[in-house]
């Protein structure tokens, strides 16, 4: 059985498949790749692939001690004793995909990491080096399309508490430019609001309720942050807008700094 140990790897370094649906009920997010446009293009370039990707961010080097063909996001045939040395992520997030499925245990029928709660994944954690993975069996034929959704603002549908904010101030926020802060993981992304937009909004009480990925909550002081993989199961700051699926992808990748807007659509 092939073996891959961890040489380097950077924060938030996660194995994720595509993600653990249907156990919110439980308080527990569905995870899965931040920017599943990715995943899905780095398993593509195989003729067969796991299901299981190393999801990195600041880059990431192993060495394997037996055959092995991984993808990222060219394809690499590897020997025993080969090493392969990864640069960091163009944007926040890059996938390695294998032709082989990780050798590891379904946690409630994923063998994606979530951090927040330390469930599946390997042990709970994020990677580090010295960590040791073991290849199984041969990975499955992949057919798929990786549609991209462009560029310009980020497209978002108004939210359950929508209702709660004046008009005005929904308004304000379709034409406010915002910018991504370095208060990011796979909770959530913290926005910059150099206007000040939700400082002075009234301070709502609100029952918790469900959570989805690409809910933009706005905290008591007035801090906009959008939802991410790994989002606590329930809330009780009001959500203004959701971030569509189509573009969360994209989101995910913007790096801080990064300045941004958003336009409401239809649902």
């Amino acid at each position: 059985m092939t073996t891959i140990t961890i040489l380097r790897a950077g924060p938030l370094t996660t194995l994720q498949d595509e993600g653990r649906f249907g156990v919110l009920k439980h308080g527990i997010s569905a995870s899965g790749p931040m920017d599943r446009t990715a995943f899905m293009a780095a398993g593509a370039a195989l003729q067969r692939v796991g299901s299981t990707a190393i999801e990195f961010t600041q880059g990431l080097a192993f060495e394997t001690d037996g055959p092995l063909t991984v993808a990222w996001p060219e394809v690499h045939s590897l020997q025993a004793g080969d090493k392969l040395k990864i640069p960091a992520a163009a944007g926040n997030y890059g996938y390695l995909r294998f032709d082989r499925e990780i050798h590891i245990p379904l946690v409630l029928g994923s063998r994606s990491t979530n951090l927040t709660v330390g469930l599946g994944g390997y042990k709970g954690r994020a990677l580090k080096p010295g960590d040791r993975i073991e290849m199984g069996a041969e990975g499955v034929a992949l057919v798929t399309t990786t549609p991209t959704s462009g560029d310009g603002p980020i497209r978002c549908i108004w939210g359950l508490h929508a209702h709660l904010f004046e008009t005005r101030l929904r308004r304000s926020f379709a034409e406010t430019t915002f910018r991504i802060s370095t208060g990011l993981d796979r909770m959530g992304v913290r926005l910059e609001d150099p206007s000040g937009l939700f400082h002075d909004q009234r301070r709502l009480n609100l029952v918790s309720d469900a959570i989805v990925p690409g809910d933009i909550q706005i905290l008591g002081d007035g801090t906009p942050i959008v939802l991410m993989r790994d989002h606590q199961p329930t809330g009780g700051y009001p959500r203004v807008a959701t971030v569509i699926s189509a573009d969360l992808d994209r989101f995910a990748q913007l790096p801080p700094g990064t300045e941004l807007s958003f336009q409401p659509v239809a649902p």
